[in-house]
């Protein structure tokens, strides 16, 4: 049995309904909001959905026909730290973590099942957030144990995301959109995607939403017109997709403040070393003068 969340609804008045349906969504996203508490209460049996009621908490009881039982957030992390053991700076560390936690509850939803959009958007914010790291070696290390610790495989994530990525740079505004009259590996997948959004069988994500921004920005069809119309084409919520798109951009920025930040700081200590090392070795010289006969005496 996996603990995931709980959340207490003290404040809003709604009916059961609803607010089973509010938390279901609430929880499945793994997203936050003003005015609810987020509470370790949530556990998952896989295998079905099942909600209890109470006055002031609702809990929701997840299960799976599957009977294999799925690891633990913090197994997946232990898997990571134990694919790579070398220290990551914080500031990277801290965006890795909340994202293997983020993905862990996604990759092991009951309706979880891997795409390319979703596979090209994993790969877009892990580059973004990722870059400056000091070593692309160990950047790419670091991909692998991310992609490996959720027991996927990391190799196809990098093929699928260039694939993508290839095939949207040759595309226009029109022709993106205009996918599903169209014959090819790209275009069926597009269309796989928008048959299991209208049945109801997508499972619906973060990274779905910047790897559909990424094929747009690709194709240097980034208007706000197309991405609509995209999104109709998919059988995807427009403003889901908008709203992800919005924390995205939010936490790149924020990232990039800290990174200047710590650039600064690096500058900084390091002008301090030169400085040291410099008057340490003016001190040696001094005292080497003071202390050699023949240098006083000429």
């Amino acid at each position: 049995m996996t603990a995931i969340t709980s959340l207490s609804f003290s404040a809003v008045n709604q009916s059961s309904s609803e607010r089973n349906t509010f938390v279901s969504s609430l929880a499945s996203r793994n997203l936050s909001f003003e005015g609810f508490r987020i509470r370790s209460v949530f556990s998952c049996h896989y295998g079905g959905v099942k909600a209890s009621n109470s006055t002031s908490r609702t809990a929701i009881h997840c299960m799976s026909t599957s009977t294999e039982v799925p690891p633990t957030v913090s197994e997946t992390k232990s898997n990571f730290l134990k694919a790579y053991k070398r220290p990551i700076p914080s500031i990277y560390n801290t965006v890795l973590q909340e994202l293997i936690v983020q993905q862990h509850l996604m990759r092991y939803k009951k309706t979880y099942l891997y795409d390319p959009v979703f596979g090209l958007g994993l790969v877009t914010v892990y580059d973004q957030l990722m870059e400056g790291y000091p070593s692309d070696e160990d950047r790419e290390a670091i991909f692998q144990a991310y992609i490996k610790a959720l027991k996927e495989d990391p190799e196809q994530y990098r093929i699928d995301a260039k694939k993508l990525e290839e095939w949207a740079r040759a595309q226009t505004h029109s022709s993106l959109v205009d996918f599903s009259s169209k014959e090819g590996e790209i275009e069926g997948i597009l269309k796989g995607i928008a048959e299991r959004a209208a049945s109801g069988n997508f499972s619906y994500s973060r990274f779905f939403a910047v790897g559909l921004f990424r094929l747009l920005e690709l194709s240097n069809a980034s208007e706000p017109t197309v991405l609509e119309k995209l999104c109709s084409a998919l059988n995807i919520n427009k403003r889901s997709v908008d709203r992800d798109l919005d924390v995205y951009r939010g936490l790149l920025s924020k990232l990039v403040q800290a990174k200047e930040l710590l650039k600064e700081y690096v500058d900084r200590e390091k002008k301090k070393q030169e400085e040291r090392a410099e008057s340490q070795k003016a001190n040696e010289i001094v005292a080497k003068c003071l202390g050699d006969p023949q240098v006083v005496g000429q």
